[in-house]
């Protein structure tokens, strides 16, 4: 299967907020929506969710317009929406029929899932006695319960302490591994580079980036050096301004381009005392940083 946003436009007013807005994702396989607060991506979430239409453009299962009567969408908002004095069995049931499914199947169903995520004793429970990241586990269950064919994650680690990340990673890793399409929409660079096979990086309301992920850091400048040393002092005598300190320890050499990766490499071996020397390659959250970052009124990066 193959969701295709494809040249998106949607205004509010006189604001436009997304701008041409193509992009695509397949089953089996986690697609990373990202961007700035502001660019965009809540909008493309309701437009796929059928909540608004788009002004123009076209989003397409297949290369059919989607179906929502027969294609099930499972949504994790970041903004929690369920009734907080409410019993959690008695929504999340009626949530999951809401999508279509009978009680037996959804109580069925919801049942699974709370034991799945080690929730079953709070069945009876009202929300807001729960705490904030298990709020997060039962907002979980109302995607998943109904056994939607595109699951929207927006911020599902936001809450979890590192036990219950780890259960939402084998969640999501299964969810991935029965074929269907987990969108992803996160501030939290290491969860994307993770889990996402593919992504796009809105900014301003356009497709600043997108992409395979693994495509886009090969074809990355390779025109930096990341070299390990317990004595930097020489090579940065040497190399002067282009030898800088790297994120995590050790020196960042920027050449003046990829074509002397092989002679500098070479000299770094031979002249100086060097326990590691390989090409940088740039985390998502660098590329994000240079993507969607934008210059504040002093010219630098925010």
């Amino acid at each position: 299967m193959i969701l295709e946003f494809k040249n998106i436009h949607k205004s509010f007013g006189d604001k436009k907020v997304l701008k041409d807005v193509s992009f695509t994702a397949e089953s089996g396989k986690a697609f990373g929506l990202l961007g700035r607060n502001g660019a965009g991506k809540t909008t493309s979430i309701r437009i796929l969710m059928n909540v608004f239409p788009a002004d123009s453009g076209q989003v397409l299962v297949d290369g059919w317009p989607i179906d929502y009567d027969r294609l099930g969408l499972g949504y994790l908002p970041e903004e929690r929406g369920m009734y907080p004095k409410k019993k959690i069995i008695d929504q999340l049931v009626y949530f999951a029929e809401l999508k279509g499914m009978s009680r037996k199947a959804a109580v069925t169903s919801v049942d699974h899932w709370l034991e799945r995520l080690g929730m079953s004793e709070y069945r009876g429970k009202r929300l807001d006695t729960l705490s904030k990241g298990n709020q997060q586990k039962i907002q979980l269950v109302t995607a998943l319960a109904h056994d939607p064919e595109i699951v929207i994650l927006d911020e599902p680690f936001s809450g979890l302490d590192p036990v219950n990340a780890i259960l939402l990673k084998d969640v999501v890793k299964e969810q991935i591994a029965k074929g269907k399409i987990v969108l992803f929409s996160s501030h939290q660079m290491n969860y994307i580079e993770e889990f996402c096979d593919s992504i796009a990086i809105i900014h301003e309301g356009k497709v600043a980036l997108s992409g395979d992920l693994r495509e886009i850091k090969r074809n990355y400048p390779r025109d930096r050096l990341v070299i390990r040393t317990i004595d930097p002092q020489p090579i940065r005598a040497a190399f002067g301004d282009a030898c800088t300190a790297a994120d995590g320890g050790g020196l960042m050499l920027r050449m003046r381009g990829p074509q002397e990766k092989q002679a500098v490499m070479q000299r770094l071996a031979e002249q100086f005392d060097v326990d590691e020397i390989k090409v940088f390659e740039p985390s998502l959250n660098d590329i994000f940083v240079e993507y969607a970052g934008k210059q504040d009124e002093e010219g630098k990066r925010v």
